[in-house]
C-alpha cells in the first residue's frame, strides 16, 4: 500500500514523539508500505527550521536526506495536477501545505498518515 506522511508524522518518527500513534509508528516501521514523502513537507521542514521553528540536529537538507534514506521513503514531488486539486478544495484549511498534502492525496488516490483531525473535513483518507 502505498501511503502519504504529514510532515509531523516523520517529525515524530524520527525523533521517537510519542505523540506518534502506535498504528503509524507501526506503518512507518513496517517496511512493507510504500511511504511517500512529499516535496512539500521537505519545503515546509526547511522554511521551518530556517525560521526558527523548528530545531534539528543537522541543516535541513542534511536532515531530510537521512530520514529520507532511513525510513526508505519515496520522495513525491508537486504536479501541477496537484497544485489545481489544492487550489479548487473547499477552504476547510487555510495552512497551504495541509492543502497540498490533501491534494495530492487525492490525485494520487493514496491516504495520509496524519494527526489532523481537519483533513477528515476533506474527501480523503486519513490513518492514525
Amino acid at each position: 500500500m502505498r501511503i502519504l506522511l504529514d510532515t509531523h508524522a516523520l517529525l515524530w518518527a524520527a525523533d521517537g514523539d510519542p505523540r506518534l500513534s502506535a498504528t503509524a509508528g507501526a506503518i512507518i516501521g513496517d517496511g512493507g508500505q510504500e511511504l511517500l514523502f512529499s516535496a512539500v513537507s521537505a519545503l515546509e521542514i526547511a522554511m521551518k527550521q530556517a525560521g526558527g521553528r523548528l530545531e534539528l540536529p543537522d541543516d535541513a537538507r542534511a536532515w531530510i536526506r537521512t530520514r529520507v534514506a532511513a525510513f526508505d521513503l519515496t520522495e513525491l514531488p508537486v504536479t501541477v495536477d496537484h497544485a489545481i486539486e489544492a487550489g479548487a478544495l473547499p477552504v476547510h484549511h487555510r495552512d497551504p501545505w495541509d492543502r497540498l498534502l490533501v491534494a495530492q492525496a487525492r490525485v494520487e488516490g493514496v491516504p495520509i498518515l496524519t494527526a489532523d483531525a481537519m483533513f477528515s473535513r476533506y474527501d480523503v483518507e486519513t490513518i492514525w
